[in-house]
């Protein structure tokens, strides 16, 4: 206590038996001994009036008792029940719930753990994934400044998350093995690599890693399978020496849409667990196939080059035509590189509905084109001009890198100034007579629905054959070709309604779809009300779930959906927006994919973490193991606490009951 305090309180000691003295006894001729009473009670009400106005700190040292921490953590997964251990977890759970010397000696903490942790309550044991490094993480940076144990109740089996065998946990952990611990003989698909899109009528590849365990050397057959049809096939040889395989097929996708497939490696003998013997997946074919009339009204070097960069990717096919051929049929195509046009092109023009690319020369008719509202206005005058290209690194309408336009030969047109009419964005910049300008020699123009772009120069042909010199091959000149024609023929619109979902689904997986709508100024629109259908195309059962607004995006959960074939449709109330899609749900679970514990790698983060691993059977030494070890132990905190006197309540009744006393003697004996 501070020594002003003292102070404080000496004064209204003086101060209390002061004024008592007065009222009690100063001037008194006779002074009954029921004065010395009142004199008492005076001072002393008085003085605890006084200490409560001071108010000062008392403080008091408490001791407080820390034990050590053991969490205790439940494999809550479908695996445990595939092992028909359930009952026995249980028993373990109660056992060390009533184990009364851990209690005793420990703050012990129940927690059950699946694709997440959480404090436990009850088992189910149908969680559909296990992460067992989240679940030691979890306890570990809950407990990180205690002294703690963690006893690991599981099978050891992982399906999701970082690897536990390589955790740096600091507190010890004792795994506790449930599940069978015999090594049966197993044949399994562990990994299947596929991209999720193809286009049709190409090849691609599907990667298998199979997997072998056993003492004996066995013959089995990988299959691929769709709609029960083989399409893939080969026998295989399996030994301990050689217990890793890879298979490559290439298939072909032949139709547009989204096709399943279930890849299978054929049981072997004495084999325990099946179902990892097949994994299912699915391809996206996409028809995107493009034709491609290049029209000019001559031959030029030119037409050969742009035909073979366009062509280099296999969904586009390019006809060259002349102008003078009346027979075109312009249908029959979906994009349009219109090369040095003059009159004869004015027909076309107007028939074209689709994007273009329009390439101007030296034979370019200039007062043709600038009565077509383009766009552009060129004064050109009968000479001829060479244009270097310089690269705009401002160009957004789409990602094209520098190929180092500046080093490839100039283009050739006729002299004069380009003037832009509309929006536009230049890629290419002309420089000549060795001047850099911003006059464009490559511009994009979209707008009313339609998207083109002019190239103010002939001689791209040199352009791919100085790539060629420089790389040994045509890539970056086709790829710039390639970009520029892909974002020229594209016609999708920007959809209001965006929607990701899975196309595969694994048994009792959570099935989460997600949404984003925005407005007529393609803002995200927080206001509407979405609602998923999904259908069932065998039962033809149908289910709705609204969507729930989640921080920018729709989401919405489905749950209790069996095994089959669905398609979906998600709708926005009041608007005539929807977006439909389709996936499939396997039977395959990912937690019936293993046919015995793992115990080996148990052990390993049981040594890592100096502690031990034991079986079922053997967990009343383990218990017993834990309680003994001295490096748990009780520790002892000194905690000092300032409490102001005014928060003693029961001092200012003890002031009521004083004066309340005084009053009454007073009144008693006529002093009132």
């Amino acid at each position: 206590m501070e020594s002003t305090t003292i102070i404080y309180i000496v004064l209204a000691v003086l101060i209390s038996v002061i004024i008592a003295f007065f009222q009690y006894f100063y001037k008194v001729k006779k002074t009954p001994k029921v004065h010395i009473l009142l004199f008492s009670l005076k001072a002393l009400s008085l003085f605890l009036i006084g200490l409560l106005l001071i108010n000062p700190k008392i403080t008091t040292i408490e001791t407080e008792n820390i034990k050590p921490v053991l969490s205790v953590l439940v494999d809550n997964s479908l695996s445990t029940q595939f092992f028909k251990e359930e009952k026995k977890v249980q028993e373990l759970v109660s056992k060390i719930k009533n184990n009364q010397e851990l209690q005793d000696k420990f703050d012990v903490e129940y927690f059950s753990f699946g694709n997440n942790i959480q404090v436990l309550d009850s088992l189910s044991f149908k969680e559909t994934q296990t992460d067992i490094s989240k679940a030691i993480n979890a306890v570990n940076e809950l407990n990180e400044d205690k002294k703690a144990a963690t006893i690991l109740i599981t099978d050891g089996n992982q399906t999701q998350g970082n690897d536990y065998e390589f955790l740096s946990a600091k507190n010890k952990t004792y795994p506790v093995v449930i599940g069978d611990t015999i090594q049966y003989q197993d044949i399994q698909i562990s990994q299947l690599n596929v991209n999720k899109y193809s286009y049709i009528k190409n090849k691609f590849p599907v990667e298998t890693l199979l997997y072998y365990e056993g003492k004996e050397t066995v013959n089995t057959t990988f299959s691929i399978v769709r709609n029960g049809n083989r399409v893939f096939s080969k026998k295989l040889r399996f030994s301990p020496e050689n217990p890793v395989q890879t298979v490559t097929a290439n298939l072909v996708s032949n139709t547009k849409g989204i096709h399943y497939y279930t890849a299978s490696v054929s049981n072997i003998k004495n084999e325990k667990n099946t179902k990892n013997n097949y994994k299912s997946f699915s391809v996206e074919v996409l028809d995107e196939q493009t034709n491609v009339l290049l029209l000019s009204s001559f031959l030029h070097p030119d037409l050969g080059a742009l035909k073979k960069a366009i062509e280099s990717n296999k969904q586009r096919k390019v006809d060259i035509a002349l102008i003078q051929d009346r027979n075109i049929d312009l249908d029959a195509y979906q994009f349009f590189v219109l090369y040095q046009p003059n009159s004869y092109f004015k027909s076309t023009l107007e028939k074209i509905q689709s994007n273009f690319l329009l390439i101007s020369g030296t034979k370019t008719d200039w007062n043709f084109l600038n009565s077509q509202n383009l766009g552009i206005q060129k004064r050109a005058i009968n000479q001829e001009e060479e244009y270097i290209a310089v690269y705009n690194p401002d160009f957004l309408t789409f990602y094209q890198e520098d190929i180092g336009f500046d080093q490839l030969p100039p283009l050739k047109d006729k002299f004069g100034e380009v003037q832009i009419k509309k929006e536009s964005q230049s890629l290419l910049y002309q420089k000549y007579a060795g001047i850099e300008t911003t006059q464009p020699l490559l511009s994009t123009f979209e707008g009313n629905d339609k998207k083109y772009a002019l190239l103010f120069g002939e001689g791209v042909w040199k352009w791919r054959a100085a790539s060629y010199l420089k790389e040994k091959n045509f890539e970056s000149f086709d790829t710039f070709v390639g970009n520029l024609v892909q974002y020229l023929a594209s016609t999708k619109k920007r959809r209001r309604l965006d929607v990701k979902a899975q196309r595969l689904y694994a048994a009792n997986e959570p099935i989460t779809i997600s949404a984003f709508y925005v407005d007529k100024n393609y803002q995200f629109d927080s206001r509407a009300s979405l609602e998923l259908t999904v259908t069932n195309l065998e039962t033809k059962d149908k289910k709705s779930i609204p969507f729930s607004l989640f921080n920018n995006s729709y989401q919405v959960s489905v749950e209790g959906l069996a095994s089959g074939e669905y398609s979906y449709t998600v709708t926005v109330k009041d608007q005539n927006i929807s977006s439909s899609g389709r996936f499939n749900i396997e039977k395959y679970q990912i937690e019936e994919q293993f046919t015995n514990a793992n115990f080996k790698k148990l052990e390993k983060l049981a040594s890592k973490t100096n502690g031990t691993v034991a079986y079922v059977d053997k967990v009343d030494d383990l218990l017993k193991n834990i309680y003994n070890d001295a490096s748990f132990y009780t520790t002892q905190k000194s905690i000092t606490k300032k409490q102001s006197l005014v928060d003693w309540k029961w001092l200012l009744l003890l002031i009521i009951i004083l004066l309340s006393i005084e009053w009454f003697v007073r009144k008693y004996y006529g002093k009132i």
